[in-house]
Formats: structure tokens, C-alpha cells, sequence
């Protein structure tokens, strides 16, 4: 856990009032209880820094700040950190290869690297993204920045108010994907990005892509080889000089890494599983097969409406942005358990899914995929107009559903993965008030996705589905979730399926072993057919998911909060009036589950707006 914050130029003030914005700034830092901040002030720039993952450096004019758990992959520069420390070998490097010093840090990090006399800077986030938070805003010749947004606000060149289309953002995405802000003008550094800063001016690229390579000619056996290797090792190397424990969700990548986690250390791992009562939710049964496999230290515990309506308004003004993945609230409580047996890291399963394919959209979009192979002219002049053209065709089940395969199929990708997405089925002229519409752009979220999709170095269809998830799954909304709750539980989360060596490994295997056939992430099982129990490798994909949808049909604790919610923000002129009352209408009578998402995201919004910004409206 670290923080940092600071700033670059803003010449129109004089020195003792930066450091007072500095010391402000810092205030409102997340610092934990005996940690010190560290405050580096001169004329043109200054910083603050605080964490037992933090360096800070001055020397050769330059100062650096740099958190995270990372390594340099230079043996000169390894050997500097090692005994000087790690800001004073990225001055170093800095010095030697500018930019490029980039190229040498491997992990989880964020770093800024200042001139004194405020002529330059340089700010950047690891590979992955997602996991050390950074954001920015540059206004007349200023660089301000931090680790959270509530102390980067506290500089007068870093106000700024609530944006309306990041609102509308997260509605659609459920988080406020990089590189919007919930506040205007503020920028969050996505994956491998960086800010240089030059003589007051601001500029942003990445300094690093991923590059789905395709390589046929290695033998299965060799990968797997490479495979179990690279995975001990990314494990050993988390777990390293730490009191740990494993989030266990019964699921194969948290299992993997248990097993993986007990064979290192010569003892039983230390694991940690949240259960739900409710049918399709619960995965206990699993991570129990896990335990008994590999003769874990397991700990677990059920969770109930009662506690979901105790923590959630803490958990949704915990985060600097609006955030709806309900599996927070799990990923929460599993923390504080493992926090409260005196576990300082935890080790979590999170990547691999999206690494090796183990999402059932794969599959599924492989399957709409199928139909580009019919030929076009019989799919034009006889496929088509016979079954969409049949009169009352919607009224007969096994036609309607050919209907739809058909609708999906010939939506170009990646749209035709948000087909479910509530504004798409919804409508959004029938979900937000027509005020609020006119502020905003609703083609937003498409051009973000097709900015990802199209982009992604990848030939295949699931290697560009891969890189999608990369950015919109793990780095907006896993990383975050999982990192911010544990950090508000009080420890620290590694993850070791995204280690910088698994995830170049992985772009190297080829997607037909990833998803062979409709068999998801088929060659990591493959990999692990005589490691895991044939019961985890065979199960469904479940996910982290909370029963929220069935549990507010049934709980009046629970069921008060989200009514209250979201009459609160109808009345923040957000939505069309009368729907938050179809939308409970649905929930009660159609579909619990799908409908149930959309109330939480609401919610969850309203709560995050009452901690942060109580007078905010949309129109």
C-alpha cells in the first residue's frame, strides 16, 4: 500500500503557498496508521509520499517517487535498488534511458519522476493497469497529480466537477473505463501509459502493447513445461518475506495458485472463501475440493443481506470513482477475514480467465462467428428471408431463437457483445432523462470498445475478445475491485497470473489451444490435468458474483436501501421519470437476476454520490 501526490509548474503562485496546497494535498492522502509522509518542495514542483511500498529519491536535480511490488529487469539497475533503493536506481535510469527506463520495470507500480527546476516530468503506470491507481490533470501549464482523486481536487489547478458523461459511462460499463474521470478534465493512466511533460505542456502514449503472436510450432507438452514453471515462479516471487493467504474461490485459478502457494512454502497455504445462500451464487462445495486436495489452512464464511446493507455504503465511498461490480462486497469481507487471522497479503486467482479464455463469451461468440462461414448468398437469398419473413415466426420458441441467432450474429463485433447490456435492451431515451441525454454521447462506450478491439495486435477473433477483457475487465474493474477493497481491509493483493513474464507467455500460446473447440481455457487445464481435481477442472464458470438480485426480492433490509437509492437519484434528475419504478416492477416479475444488476449499479452510484458529491444533479 502507498500514495503519492504532487505537482509540476504553476509559476503564478509563490513557493510557501505550493507547499501549503502540498501539505493539503497530502491530507487528504489514504495514509496508513504509523506511516510517515515524505514531502519534497522546491520553487517549481513538489511531492508527498507515504507507504511501507513507497521510495522516494532526490539527486542529479531530479526527484522520483515510486510504489508498487515490481522489479527491475536490468541487473545493473536490480542491483541499485537493492542497495540504494528503488527511486534512486530509477534516477538512474531515468538518467541513462529516459523513457525507457519503463522497459525495465516489470510488476505492479506508479511512478513520477520530476526535474527541479520544472522544465520536465514523467508519470506512468505498470503494464497491467489497474492495480497502483494515478491521475492527472494539466491546466495552464501545470501537472498536478495523485494516487487518489481526492487530494489531487485539493489543488486549485485540479478541480474540477462531475462529468456527465463519465456518469454516463458507468451506467453503461458499470465502472468509468481509463482514460475518463468521474471529474472533468481529470485523466486516469490506463494500462502501460504514460505522461511526459515538457516545458508545460502534456502528452500521453503508451509505452508498451501486447502482441498476440500465434506460435504454432512449439509442442503442447514444451508450453505446459514453460507453463507450470513460469506460474511457481510468479508465486514465489509474490509470496516472497510475507505473512500470506490465497482468496479461494474453488474456481481454477485461485485453487491453482493454493496448490501452488503450499508446494513453496512446505505448508499448508492460508485460504479464505465467502459463501451465499442461494442456488447458482454459492461455490463453497469447490473451494472445499481445493482444501482437500492440497490440506489448505482454510477459513470461511457465509454472508447475508443483513451484512450487504451494513457495509456497502462504506464500500461505494471507498472507491475515487463510481464503481457497480457487486463482487466488492464479497472480495471485502474474504479480506477482513484473512486481515483479522493476521495475513498481511493475499494472493488472488484474478487474469487468468482473460490470459487463457475462460469466459463463456468465447465460446459463445465463437458460436455467432459460425454463421459468417454459410455463404453469403445462401445466407441473402434463402437462410434470411425464410426465417426472418415467416409471418408470427416470434410466436414459435425454436424460431425465435433462430431469430435471434441470426440478429446477433450479423452485429459486428465488438457490439454484438453488449447485446445484453441494459441501456442497449433497455433503450436509453427510455432509461435517462432527456436533459441528462443532451449532455452527453451515448456512441461513447462503442467507440471505446471499438478503439480497443480493432486496435489489439491479435489476428483472431478470441485473441481480440482477450485484449478487450484486458483492458475492460481486469484493468477498469477486477484490478481495482479487488486491490481497493483488500487495501481497505488493511493488506496488500498480488496476483500472479498477471506477472509481466505468464502474461507474455500467454500471448505467445496460440488461441486455438486457449479455446479448443467450445472447451474454455483448454490448454491451461490441460496444463494442470494431474495438479487440479477433475471436479474444479470440469465445473461451470460462476465467478465472485453476489446473489443481490434474489436476496432483494426476499429481504426488506435490503429491498429499503435500494428503493431508497434510487428514488433518491430520480430525484437527481438522472433518469426518466417513472422508471425506477418499472425497473423494481421488472425486477419483482420478470427476471430477478438480470434486472437486479441495473438496481445495484443505481445504488451504488447514489451511495458513491451522497460520500463524495451530496448537491451533484444532471441537469
Amino acid at each position: 500500500m502507498f500514495s503519492f501526490c504532487g505537482w509540476i509548474g504553476n509559476e503564478s503562485e509563490g513557493v510557501d503557498d505550493r507547499r501549503a496546497v502540498l501539505r493539503r494535498m497530502a491530507e487528504r492522502m489514504p495514509v496508513p496508521p504509523g506511516e510517515e509522509t515524505t514531502f519534497l518542495a522546491e520553487t517549481a514542483c513538489g511531492v508527498a509520499a507515504s507507504g511501507r511500498a513507497m521510495s522516494v529519491h532526490r539527486e542529479r536535480g531530479l526527484i522520483a517517487v515510486l510504489g508498487g511490488r515490481f522489479r527491475y529487469a536490468d541487473r545493473t539497475l536490480e542491483t541499485e535498488a537493492r542497495s540504494r533503493g528503488p527511486a534512486a536506481a530509477l534516477v538512474s535510469g531515468y538518467g541513462r534511458f529516459g523513457d525507457r527506463v519503463l522497459d525495465f520495470l516489470e510488476g505492479a507500480f506508479a511512478l513520477a519522476v520530476l526535474a527541479e527546476d520544472g522544465s520536465e516530468a514523467l508519470l506512468a503506470v505498470d503494464r497491467i493497469g489497474g492495480r497502483c491507481p494515478l491521475r492527472f490533470r494539466a491546466q495552464g501549464g501545470t501537472l498536478v497529480f495523485a494516487t487518489n482523486a481526492a487530494a489531487l481536487l485539493v489543488h486549485p489547478a485540479g478541480a474540477a466537477e462531475i462529468d456527465p458523461q463519465a456518469i454516463y459511462d458507468y451506467l453503461y460499463f458499470h465502472v468509468t473505463p481509463a482514460p475518463r474521470s468521474v471529474h472533468r478534465g481529470v485523466r486516469q493512466l490506463g494500462p502501460a501509459e504514460l505522461v511526459r511533460f515538457r516545458e508545460g505542456e502534456s502528452s500521453v502514449r503508451p509505452y508498451w502493447h501486447a502482441r498476440y503472436r500465434d506460435d504454432d510450432r512449439v509442442r503442447v507438452q514444451d508450453l505446459c513445461d514453460e507453463f507450470r514453471g513460469i506460474l511457481r515462479g510468479s508465486v514465489e516471487r509474490a509470496a516472497s518475506g510475507r505473512d500470506v493467504g490465497c482468496f479461494l474461490s474453488g474456481g481454477t485459478d485461485s485453487s491453482t495458485v493454493a496448490g501452488i502457494l503450499g508446494e513453496i512454502t512446505g505448508r499448508p497455504a492460508k485460504t479464505y472463501s465467502i459463501g451465499f445462500e442461494a442456488e447458482g451464487f454459492d461455490e463453497m462445495e469447490y473451494a472445499r475440493e481445493a482444501v482437500s486436495r492440497f490440506g489448505t489452512e482454510h477459513h470461511e464464511s457465509y454472508i447475508t443481506p443483513r451484512d450487504v446493507v451494513r457495509i456497502v455504503p462504506e464500500v461505494a465511498g471507498a472507491y475515487d470513482e463510481p464503481f457497480g461490480n457487486a463482487s466488492a462486497i464479497p472480495t471485502h469481507f474474504c479480506a477482513l477475514m484473512a486481515r483479522r487471522d493476521g495475513v498481511d497479503l493475499l494472493l488472488g486467482g484474478d487474469g487468468g480467465d482473460e490470459i487463457f479464455a475462460g469466459n463463456q463469451r468465447y465460446a459463445t461468440q465463437h458460436v455467432f462467428e459460425l454463421y459468417k462461414r454459410v455463404p453469403e448468398p445462401l445466407r441473402a437469398v434463402l437462410i434470411e428471408p425464410v426465417v426472418m419473413g415467416l409471418p408470427g415466426g416470434d410466436r414459435l420458441p425454436p424460431l425465435r431463437k433462430i431469430r435471434s441467432y441470426i440478429r446477433q450474429a450479423k452485429t459486428p463485433m465488438p457490439d454484438r457483445m453488449e447485446t445484453y447490456n441494459h441501456l442497449e435492451r433497455a433503450g436509453v431515451e427510455n432509461v435517462l432523462a432527456r436533459g441528462f441525454l443532451d449532455r452527453v454521447d451515448p456512441t461513447e462506450p462503442h467507440r471505446l470498445l471499438a478503439e480497443v478491439y480493432h486496435g489489439a495486435q491479435a489476428v483472431t477473433l478470441l485473441n481480440r475478445m482477450l485484449a478487450l477483457d484486458m483492458k475492460f475487465t481486469i484493468a477498469d474493474s477486477d484490478l481495482p475491485k479487488v486491490s481497493r477493497m483488500c487495501e481497505l481491509a488493511g493488506l496488500d493483493v498480488a496476483y500472479p497470473f498477471l506477472d509481466d513474464e505468464m502474461v507474455e507467455f500467454a500471448l505467445r500460446v496460440p488461441a486455438r489451444l486457449k479455446l479448443r473447440g467450445f472447451k474454455l481455457r483448454w490448454f491451461m487445464k490441460h496444463a494442470l490435468r494431474d495438479f487440479l481435481p477433475e471436479k474444479i477442472l470440469t465445473k461451470k464458470k460462476h465467478g465472485f458474483g453476489l446473489p443481490f438480485g434474489l436476496w432483494l426480492r426476499d429481504d426488506a433490509g435490503l429491498r429499503e436501501l435500494a428503493r431508497d437509492s434510487l428514488h433518491s437519484i430520480e430525484r437527481r434528475r438522472l433518469l426518466r421519470p417513472g422508471y425506477v419504478d418499472d425497473l423494481l416492477r421488472r425486477h419483482d416479475s420478470e427476471h430477478a437476476t438480470y434486472y437486479g444488476v441495473m438496481i445495484w449499479v443505481l445504488m451504488m452510484l447514489e451511495l458513491w454520490l451522497r460520500a463524495h458529491e451530496p448537491g451533484w444533479e444532471a441537469g
